[in-house]
């Protein structure tokens, strides 16, 4: 995931959070709400809290973002 779309769905990451990654606190997400580099904040986090490489969470991130896109346009979808 590059920078301009982290940044481009950083309110739906961000509600998402919490439940993608229990580690991550409001705390740290307003930390990452102040700073212009988001993304790196981001990947900071994960690595630091679950011993991630950079490669590999930006890879969960996008796996996350994927799948939650893909549930809400299920969910949108009229039958």
């Amino acid at each position: 995931m590059n920078e301009d779309l982290f940044d481009g769905k950083w309110k739906q990451i961000r509600s998402q959070t919490t439940a993608w990654w229990g580690l991550i606190t409001e705390y740290d997400l307003a930390k990452i709400d102040k700073v212009p580099a988001k993304l790196d904040k981001y990947v900071t986090m994960l690595r630091v809290k679950y011993g991630y490489t950079s490669e590999q969470a930006k890879k969960e991130i996008g796996k996350h973002v994927s799948e939650y896109e893909a549930e809400q346009n299920s969910a949108v979808k009229p039958a």
